[in-house]
């Protein structure tokens, strides 16, 4: 239908990029058992920090890392996804146990629903700076309680060269940036995995759990 349409189309270059070809490499070397024992041992933290999470949302859910692993960890909480490459999406519709998957990006995402906990990890880091407080906005209006980013951290913005392409990869103080932008909220908690970590490893990941206060 022509919601949906509007809804998935790309506007972005970035957004093609993972759209296309290139996101498509990107399921088959995001696919291991490997990083959903990583993504269990980093969520465990995460979760222990919330109470009564009953729904959630991640943003850019790929084929389904991070749901997997929250389902592991509580099989009672209710999986939606955003998602923008098509194939991913189809990946994301085999696994059952998310009730809703959304072709779409988190840019141009509009719904009326909102969860305990919405949630990006490595997604807002592939944003274009100036599409950032759309990326926040869609994050902070889809949670009535909690929002976690999972992504590389740096006091101050940088462009990093990601697989030999420019504009890309940026790392910034995005939890800075969101908690600037929405006086409501507040720092609940953070943490960093090392990518040699000998046993859960992730790629140098900081996360921000951080609630909303009314």
């Amino acid at each position: 239908n022509n919601m949906s349409d509007a809804f998935s189309r790309t506007e972005t270059v970035q957004e093609g990029f993972w759209a296309g070809e290139f996101g498509n490499s990107y399921i088959q070397r995001n696919d291991s058992s490997k990083i959903v024992r990583s993504n269990i041992a980093l969520f465990s933290k995460v979760l222990a920090r919330t109470n009564d999470l009953g729904t959630l949302v991640e943003f850019g859910a790929n084929i389904g890392n991070n749901l997997r692993a929250i389902h592991v960890l509580n099989p009672n909480i209710k999986l939606s996804a955003v998602e923008i490459n098509e194939k991913a999406c189809n990946r994301l519709r085999e696994f059952k146990e998310v009730s809703s998957v959304k072709l779409g990006s988190i840019l141009t995402y509009k719904s009326d629903e909102t969860f305990d906990l919405s949630l990006s990890k490595g997604l807002l880091i592939h944003i274009h700076p100036d599409h950032l407080p759309l990326a926040y906005n869609s994050l902070y209006q889809a949670s009535h309680r909690y929002v976690l980013l999972c992504e590389y951290y740096n006091p101050t913005p940088v462009n990093v060269v990601y697989r030999g392409h420019d504009d890309r990869l940026f790392k910034r103080d995005f939890a800075g940036d969101m908690m600037s932008l929405y006086s409501d909220l507040r720092l609940l908690d953070y943490g960093f995995v090392y990518r040699n970590d000998p046993v859960f490893p992730q790629d140098d990941l900081t996360w921000f759990l951080m609630e909303k206060i009314t």
